[in-house]
Order: structure tokens, then sequence, then C-alpha cells
């Protein structure tokens, strides 16, 4: 079994894209186990809330494995609670053990060193021997070791929300209307796989420099640490944020209509305003956003969704503006499209 496991993980450790990195590790143990089945499933959503999302799943018989859409609504997930030796396994961290021939269950906890992320699911005929569970376990250490390293490189150190390196190759997927992940997934296996409209949103902390100047740097970088957990008690799990430096954040938000993203980032908005931030008391934000066109570059975008911030900030903050809006109602000028190239 030596070598099967050592091209598995090399294989495993190949990729620094978490979508290709959950289907890889499901890959991986159908290999080596020859199980009925296996499933990753994250544990989503808030307390009294919480759903079980499929990252991928792989029947015996399929070639390539199925997996939720990363724009699921939750609603339609199922609830935590419904599977409760799967939360059993999640919530206290330990293997959970089910069922007997010709249908047993070995649940094993993912976790990375910054949060419990959900479960690895395996149906056997037989309950696993302890020996395949050991061989498991190893695997997912070395899982959780290769998360920390990509955490390391792709998050930012303070708040632990995406870093702006990380936000061009993101654009492009959003652009593109899918996942990477489904660059594996073909045809039916795609589930739930219609796309939405993306959009890009700048936040801006209103007066950021008057905290650090009042309060001190310390006091300033707990302000920006409450407001990425606002971002995402705000935000839906599928949608993307970043820290671009400073008191500058951004959003890659799927939404099926206008009215949405507006929505989104008027939750937002209204969540910071009415949190007491310890010491410092009431902050607002600032947010601009934009969609996505088509041939659409990061640059562009987040250019747009910029002059929107600034738009906020010049006529009385604490505001929400979209750059299209903004365009129709004349208080800024469009703009040509970028990559339109006039020879002479």
């Amino acid at each position: 079994m030596a070598s099967p496991i050592v091209d598995h993980l090399a294989e495993l450790t190949g990729f620094r894209d978490r979508d290709v990195l959950d289907v890889t590790l499901v890959g991986a143990f159908k290999d080596l186990l020859d199980p009925q089945s296996l499933a990753i499933y994250r544990c989503i959503g808030e307390a009294g809330d919480q759903r079980w999302m499929t990252r991928a799943r792989q029947e015996r018989d399929q070639a390539v494995p199925s997996a939720d859409s990363a724009w699921a609504e939750p609603d339609t997930l199922p609830r935590a609670q419904e599977w409760p030796e799967h939360l059993r396994c999640f919530a206290k961290q330990e293997v959970v053990v089910s069922g007997a021939a010709p249908r047993a269950l070995t649940l094993f906890p993912l976790s990375t060193d910054r949060e419990l992320v959900g479960v690895l699911e395996i149906e056997t005929e037989e309950p696993l021997k302890p020996e395949s569970q050991r061989v498991v376990q190893s695997i997912l250490r070395i899982y959780r070791n290769f998360q920390a390293l990509l955490d390391y490189s792709e998050r930012d150190a303070l708040t632990g929300l995406l870093n702006r390196k990380t936000f061009d190759e993101a654009f492009m997927k959003s652009a593109l209307g899918e996942s990477s992940q489904f660059g594996q997934l073909q045809g039916d296996e795609r589930r739930h796989a219609a796309a939405p409209n993306t959009w890009i949103g700048v936040i801006d902390i209103d007066h950021f420099k008057s905290v650090n100047d009042t309060y001190g740097h310390l006091i300033g970088d707990e302000v920006l640490l409450l407001l990425a957990r606002l971002m995402r008690n705000s935000f839906r799990i599928h949608d993307r944020l970043y820290r671009f430096g400073g008191e500058e954040f951004v959003v890659l938000v799927r939404c099926g209509h206008a009215d949405d993203a507006r929505v989104a980032f008027e939750r937002l908005r209204h969540n910071v305003e009415s949190f007491e931030f310890p010491q410092v008391g009431r902050i607002t934000v600032s947010v601009g956003y934009t969609s996505v066109q088509e041939g659409d570059s990061p640059t562009a975008a987040f250019e747009r969704a910029d002059k929107a911030v600034y738009h906020a900030k010049g006529n009385g903050r604490n505001q929400v503006h979209c750059h299209a809006d903004l365009v129709q109602q004349g208080s800024l000028e469009a703009e040509a499209k970028v990559g339109d190239i006039e020879f002479f």
C-alpha cells in the first residue's frame, strides 16, 4: 500500500486550489480503500442554523465526484441536527463508527489550524478496520498541514481573510461563473451549477485614521478583526472576503439579481453601524460595488467599485453605492471599455 499512498499524497499536495484539494482527497481514499462511497461535508452557517454542504461525494461506480454548488442556498441543504452522528463527529472532533454489514459508516473530523471544517464520511460493507482508520487519519494530518500552508500564503495574518495576491485568480473563476472544482466534475455531476452574476464590492472604514490616532494601533487592529468577523456573518459561505491592506476590504459576491447584491452590501453596512466596538464605540463603512462584466479584468472592476466608494465618502459616508447607478444618475462618467485600443 505504500506506493499508492505516496502517489496520492504527491497528487494531494500538488494543487493550491482548495476545491480541487477536496476532490483529490476523496479520489485518493476511493482508490486506497475501495469503499461503497465517500464524501466530504462542510458544516456551514451560524449556531442554531448550521447546514451540511457537500464538498465532494463519489460512489464506487462514479468516475468523478459530485458536489453541491458553491452558491447553493443554505435553506436547501440538510440541517446539521438531521445527521446527529455527523454532528457528533464534527462537534467533538472524534472518529464515529456506526452501522454494520452491509452498510457501515466511519466518520472522521476535518479541521484546519484556524477552524473546524467538517466531516469525511466513508461507507464500507464492513466497519473500517483499525489499520485502515490509522491510514486515513495519517493522510488527514497531512491534509491539515497542507491547509495550514495554504492559509499562510493566502490569508491576511491579522484578520484571517484572504489576501490581495489571491484576488486575481478568484476573480477570473468568478467571471467564468463556475468554481474551480467543476473543472473536474462533468455533465450531470454538476449539481445546481447554474451560475449567477458576480459583484465586487470595496469596503472602506470611515475615519479609520482617527481611530488609530485616538486609541492606538492595537485598538485599531481589534477594530479590523471585529470588522472581519462582521463580514463573515454578513455574507454567505461561498462569497470571497479579502483584506487588501489598511482599512480596505474587498468582497466577491455571487447573486442572481442586482437587488440581491445591494441587500448583501447594505446588510454589512447596517451590521457595522449597529455594532458597539469596545472602547471605540460606533464606526461606519462606505461601500462601492459593481457587476463583473464580460471581458472584465480584476483591475477594471476594482477601479469601478473604488470610484463608487470615493463617491460615498465624499457625500456623507456610511453609504452603499453601485457604480452603474451613479453613472446612470450622472454622478460618475461612464468609462471606455478596458482593452479597447485605438490605433493612429
